[in-house]
């Protein structure tokens, strides 16, 4: 009887330590940047209730990324709600070669206008503060990203995946159009060629 119960236990112990190898692997997946943190204040018949808002990005950095934001009392817990939504509100995003986005975008989100441009290889991540965040957990390698609108990081988290969720890669384009991914990439390679001769010429 007791060796069964020994048994038992073992199996709940391996059980547990299962659970527990399966929650570091997806932890280990994902990278998270926290983008902001601010102490909130809830007004109530004594006073007022101290809190932490936060503000966090998470990624794969090979083309899934979202965004979520958490209120506590303490800020590790405002972290922890804040990277939970984001890993159930996460997108992909298409990428070519794997380094920076297929084409132009723009995305808005109230007073927050962002444009994101594709790059050649060698550029690098030009954009700062939240956009930088968003586009490394995202796995871009080049890109040049501008903000024209508010600094507030959440209208620009908010704008950049406004931008990111509009695009669209040569195969679903293809298959849209009724084409062959080789004819869409055929036409996108011809006219920059031509645009490079234009500009040789003048």
């Amino acid at each position: 009887m007791a060796d069964q119960k020994q048994g038992g236990g073992e199996r709940r112990g391996r059980g547990r330590n299962r659970d527990r190898d399966n929650r570091q692997e997806e932890q280990s997946e994902f990278v998270d940047r926290l983008v902001g943190i601010n102490r909130v204040a809830k007004v109530v018949k004594g006073g007022k209730n101290f809190g932490f808002a936060a503000l966090v990005v998470v990624g794969d950095q090979k083309g899934r990324v979202g965004f979520g934001h958490g209120k506590a009392r303490e800020v590790p817990e405002a972290i922890r709600k804040a990277t939970d939504e984001a890993k159930k509100k996460m997108i992909r995003v298409p990428l070519r070669e794997g380094r920076t986005l297929h084409h132009d975008g723009r995305g808005r989100w109230g007073a927050g206008k962002v444009v994101l441009r594709a790059a050649p290889p060698g550029t690098g991540v030009i954009a700062g503060g939240p956009m930088r965040a968003v586009l490394d957990v995202l796995g871009v390698q080049d890109v040049v990203a501008k903000s024209l609108g508010s600094s507030n990081p959440y209208n620009m988290v908010r704008a950049t995946f406004d931008a990111l969720k509009n695009q669209s890669s040569p195969r679903s384009v293809a298959s849209k159009r009724g084409l062959k991914v080789q004819d869409i990439v055929g036409r996108r390679t011809d006219g920059a060629s031509e645009a490079g001769m234009a500009d040789a010429t003048n």
